[in-house]
Order: structure tokens, then C-alpha cells, then sequence
């Protein structure tokens, strides 16, 4: 029961969650193409059409999903084309639809990387653009030049930047090129070592920190700390991937050191991580209440997140669980929505505690009453398993 309440509760946040969904491009189709070669994305295009009711469920659910947004608007050149009117009429000629709504993710030589057909929650198409982006090698192109002995400067560049969209190791590269240049300072090398400055845990990462005022007179100083910030994040999940504490501290220090303002955020976040992916609950819980401290700030949807996170990854440890009837407690009283104090109440029966289950889903069926919201249905079968 447990297992079932929480994968619904997990598909049903990820649909409702409205304040940050995908952003989506209002210009022609050749537009979007120039600002996907531009921007270096993909293109993902909602091919719909006004009288489909997935289509308008999508688009009031998945599509406003603070995580979708979150991910797309990173990742793509989101579109929304009606296929019944104006430039929809045009663009099916080209990329055919059958039914509705048909997803596109397109590269920006107007070629398709996947289709797919009929609506999606948010983590299902999550997953579809993970594919999409999965099938994208940006640096294949250089690579071939580059083995062949190609080595101009603009070449090296282009091909670390693509290896470092493709998501691929760049540090080689970038290491051979820089060790070959006598002049770090000139405008090209200033911005060579921004882009290739991807790990704090590395010699390029000091050249950034050594040069960081010229580079920042070039591309401002917030490009300076996002790539501070994200050099120090990928060094602080290899720290996690690898089971490496030493290299946790060094990601959090060197964070410290070179972007103060963010350095407590930071470490609550790597903290939080790393604890969860090694499995230690002894101190998650810390990083928990350090991450409410720094980043949550007692947000509800934020500390519904942690509540949930813990019911997740650490449902048999009973220290844990205590912190996360805490945090749903919390979450349910100050955010007064049904996910919530469903949330609450799958806690509290895990803890043991079914009398005050029932009383927090009893809340959770009002709210969902009130709200008219279909989800009624699913918390009465919740309910009656409760008092069973």
C-alpha cells in the first residue's frame, strides 16, 4: 500500500506543480531553428490540436510541472504548434501527424531525434527528452577533425564545447590545448578556459579562479560564478558517484573560497545528495535540517519534497522517518493542500501511528473535495485500507 500511495503521490505533484513550467518560444519555425543552432538545443515541439482533450490536459498538467519546466527550458527550444492552422499546416507536410498530440524532439539541422504520440505526465516526458537528448553527439563532427591532427584554435574550442554538451570528457582536450599556449591572458583563452573549466578538481578550475576578474570583464561576473557553481557541483556528484568524502569537502571549500554568497546553499544541496546516494540516514537527517536552514527556508513544497524524499530512500530507518513526519507535519499545516497532508498521512502509518493517518487523509479528502479535484477517488481507497 505503501509503495502504491507514494508513486501516486509522486506522478500527482509532478502534474500539479504550477509555478515554474516550460517556457515556450513565440516566433516561426525557422526562428526557433536559428535560436536552436544558436543556443546549441534541440527543439521539442507539442504538436497538438485545439479540440484534443489530452492535449489540454498535457498542457494544464505536465507542461506547468516545476520540474518539466525546469528541464526543458534548459535543454530545448520548446515549441507549441496547432496542427490545424497557420504554420501547423506547413510544418506537417514536412514532419506528418497522425494523432494528437505528437511530440517532436528535432535537432537544429531540422532533423528528428524522436517522436512519440499521445500526452505524457511529467516524469514520462522527462524520460522522452532524456532519450531525445541521448541520441544528440554535438562533438562528432570535431572529433574526427581533431584525431586526423586538425588543432586550430577555434576548432579546440568548438569540439570542448560540444564534448561539454554531449555531456562527454573534455579535460583532455582542454589540457592539451592550454598547455600548448604561452599567453593564458588573450581574450580567446580567457573565454577557452571559462568554457573548459568543468571540475573544481582540476588544474583549469585554479587558471578560472586565477583569471576570474579579466574573464569576468569579458562575460560578466555572474558567468564567472555559474561556472564556479557548476564546476563545484560536478565535482561534488563524482564525489557521490565515487563514494569520495575528501572530494565532497573540496567541492564545498573550493565553493567557499570563490562564490561565498552561495557556499552555504551549496553545501546543503551537495550534502543532501551525496548522504541520499550513499545511503547514510544518520546523516541525511542533518543535511536535511541544513538544507530547511539554507535553501528550503520552510517552504511547504520544499519540505514536502524532504518528507517525500525520506519516505523514498529511507522508510526503514526510524530516526529518519521521525524527521519526516516533522517535515510533513509542517509542510501540510503551512501549504493546507491535499498532496500534502496525503503525504502526512502515509508517514504517520508508516510510523505506526493510524489513528492520526486517517485523521491527516480524512484532511487531504476535504481538500480534494473542495477543489474538485479527481484525485477524490484514490484517497477514499487510501482511507478505507487505513481503517481496514
Amino acid at each position: 500500500m505503501r509503495i502504491l500511495i507514494f508513486a501516486f503521490l509522486s506522478f500527482y505533484m509532478a502534474a500539479q506543480a504550477s509555478a515554474q513550467g516550460i517556457e515556450f518560444f513565440h516566433g516561426t519555425w525557422n526562428e526557433a531553428l536559428e535560436a536552436a543552432k544558436k543556443q546549441g538545443k534541440p527543439i521539442f515541439v507539442d504538436a497538438y490540436a485545439e479540440w484534443c482533450g489530452p492535449c489540454k490536459r498535457m498542457a494544464a498538467t505536465t507542461f506547468k510541472s516545476e520540474e518539466v519546466g525546469e528541464y526543458f527550458n534548459q535543454n530545448f527550444i520548446n515549441m507549441k504548434i496547432d496542427m490545424e492552422k497557420g504554420e501547423g499546416l506547413t510544418f506537417r507536410k514536412k514532419y506528418p501527424v497522425s494523432a494528437f498530440p505528437t511530440l517532436f524532439f528535432i535537432d537544429d539541422k531540422g532533423e528528428v531525434l524522436h517522436k512519440a504520440v499521445g500526452a505524457q505526465d511529467a516524469k514520462g516526458l522527462i524520460k522522452l527528452g532524456e532519450f531525445a537528448s541521448g541520441k544528440i553527439d554535438y562533438s562528432k563532427e570535431y572529433a574526427k577533425l581533431y584525431e586526423e591532427g586538425n588543432r586550430e584554435p577555434e576548432l579546440i574550442f568548438n569540439y570542448v564545447k560540444a564534448l561539454n554538451k554531449s555531456g562527454k570528457p573534455s579535460l583532455a582536450v582542454s589540457n592539451e590545448y592550454l598547455r600548448s599556449q604561452k599567453d593564458l591572458t588573450t581574450e580567446f583563452n580567457l573565454r577557452f578556459i571559462l568554457e573548459a573549466a568543468v571540475e573544481a578538481d582540476s588544474r583549469i578550475f585554479g587558471l578560472l579562479v586565477k583569471h576570474q576578474k579579466q574573464i569576468g570583464m569579458l562575460e560578466g561576473l555572474q558567468a564567472v560564478r555559474d561556472r564556479i557553481e557548476f564546476a563545484c557541483k560536478n565535482t561534488a556528484d563524482k564525489a557521490a558517484e565515487f563514494q569520495y568524502p575528501e572530494l565532497l569537502e573540496e567541492a564545498k571549500s573550493k565553493m567557499k573560497a570563490n562564490y561565498p554568497e552561495m557556499a552555504d546553499a551549496f553545501a546543503a544541496k551537495a550534502d543532501l545528495y551525496y548522504y541520499k546516494t550513499t545511503n547514510d540516514g544518520k546523516n541525511y537527517v542533518k543535511a536535511c535540517s541544513a538544507y530547511d536552514k539554507e535553501v528550503a527556508h520552510g517552504d511547504p513544497k520544499e519540505l514536502h519534497k524532504i518528507a517525500g524524499d525520506i519516505l523514498a530512500y529511507f522508510s526503514s530507518d526510524e530516526k529518519c522517518m521521525k524527521a519526516a513526519e516533522k517535515y510533513a507535519k509542517e509542510a501540510a499545516e503551512k501549504g493546507k493542500t491535499f498532496e500534502f497532508y496525503l503525504t502526512y498521512a502515509e508517514i504517520l502509518n508508516q510510523n505506526g501511528k493510524k489513528k492520526h493517518a486517517i485523521e491527516a487523509a480524512k484532511e487531504a479528502l476535504e481538500l480534494a473535495k473542495a477543489a474538485s479535484d479527481p484525485a477524490e477517488r484514490q484517497i477514499k481507497n487510501f482511507i478505507q485500507q487505513l481503517e481496514s
